[in-house]
């Protein structure tokens, strides 16, 4: 690829992708009962170029979130964050000083989910090197998760519940990432008891994070507090979905419990809580929430994030398999945290551990806080029994 124009290369691979997801290139539009459907109109993506004078170096010694200048890694166009009637693909290609570039991308949730949005993208990497046909034709097929008719909810959605709950001050916010290698999984598993430290490593992180977060953050101890766990339903389709399915195929089940209980138990009282969430996702709940999505207003259908903390593990994903001509990128996965949710993302510490990089987002004292709290339950004695 020596000599070739990073942006010139992806931008043509795009177009060639978007012949086979046509989707990609239309618009949301807004039907009767407030369903949603794709425009196929062709009005395209959006994509942008540019040049920065900073080497791959200055990004810091790790990759991870937080990304200094991410707004202009991905300029924020106006008026193109809509739902509705507004492009589904944002993406930028920034070339470096040193010769390597930057690709950045924000996609509309309702297309396609994490596994999706990996299979486009390997698409693009394919025409980028020279095929002509995805290895893996996308299949559109979307009725195959409806609702029943009539619509008929089978499950209780606590993710979907509003309620009063304390929301965040907005200002003062900090972003920073936490490092957890085989060392601090080791010690944050002596906190279990023997019968719970085989849990996975998605259930004994969200536990931790969860439970010093809501420390941190000083809720009313009578308050209601959510944990909504991201899980891929995909495994649970029996017959499974057609290879090249890109649809969204996530659940959002809500591990649910008061402040008061999350501070005052064990550790293993929140991994316990989390396992029973996770456990509840079927084929069953999936046709629920289509249920309650048809049965709801809009306003009422997506989750609510008030009082809410969403972990979604995208380790298992691999972005960074995805290979746009170049090879494998240093680092592929979610650029940031939101104020109400944070990612588990493969990455490698400074002495080349493998590990999971979490990105947090807080106001200034409660970052501090939840700091010391992660510390401290680092430095906690073995639970034995």
């Amino acid at each position: 690829m020596e000599g070739k124009d990073p942006a010139k290369v992806i931008k043509e691979a795009l177009a060639q992708t978007l012949v086979f997801y046509y989707p990609f290139a239309g618009r949301l539009r807004e039907g009767d009962n407030c369903k949603l459907m794709v425009d196929c109109n062709g009005e395209g993506v959006m994509f942008m170029e540019a040049d920065a004078d900073v080497t791959l170096q200055q990004f810091g010694e790790i990759l991870q979130p937080p990304f200094p200048c991410f707004d202009e890694l991905l300029y924020d166009v106006p008026d193109s964050r809509g739902i509705l009637n507004a492009p589904l693909l944002l993406t930028q290609v920034t070339r470096l000083e040193c010769g390597g570039f930057i690709f950045a991308l924000r996609f509309n949730h309702v297309i396609c989910d994490g596994a999706g949005i990996k299979q486009f993208l390997s698409a693009v990497g394919e025409m980028a090197r020279g095929l002509v046909t995805p290895s893996i034709l996308p299949v559109w097929e979307r009725h195959l998760l409806d609702a029943q008719d009539p619509p008929l909810v089978t499950f209780t959605h606590h993710e979907y519940d509003q309620k009063e709950a304390t929301v965040l001050p907005l200002d003062n916010m900090v972003e920073r990432s936490f490092f957890f290698g085989p060392d601090e999984l080791s010690l944050l598993r002596r906190l279990l008891p023997l019968h719970l430290r085989q849990c996975t490593k998605f259930e004994l992180l969200s536990a931790s994070l969860w439970r010093c977060r809501t420390i941190a953050i000083d809720f009313d101890p009578d308050e209601e507090v959510r944990l909504l766990c991201v899980v891929n339903a995909r495994p649970k389709f029996n017959p499974p979905l057609p290879c090249g399915y890109y649809g969204n195929v996530i659940a959002w089940p809500a591990a649910v419990t008061t402040v008061r209980n999350l501070r005052q138990n064990p550790l293993a009282y929140a991994v316990e809580l989390i396992k029973q969430a996770k456990a509840s996702v079927t084929k069953e709940y999936m046709k629920s929430v289509a249920a309650l999505m048809r049965i709801r207003s809009k306003l009422l259908s997506t989750p609510n994030v008030i009082g809410s903390y969403i972990i979604s593990d995208v380790r298992n994903i691999r972005f960074e398999d995805i290979d746009l001509g170049w090879g494998k990128g240093v680092f592929a996965g979610p650029a940031k945290a939101i104020d109400w949710m944070s990612f588990l993302i493969p990455t490698k510490s400074k002495k080349g551990e493998v590990g999971t990089s979490v990105p947090i987002c807080l106001p200034a004292l409660a970052m501090e806080s939840f700091a010391n709290q992660l510390d401290k339950m680092l430095k906690t004695p073995e639970i034995v029994g």
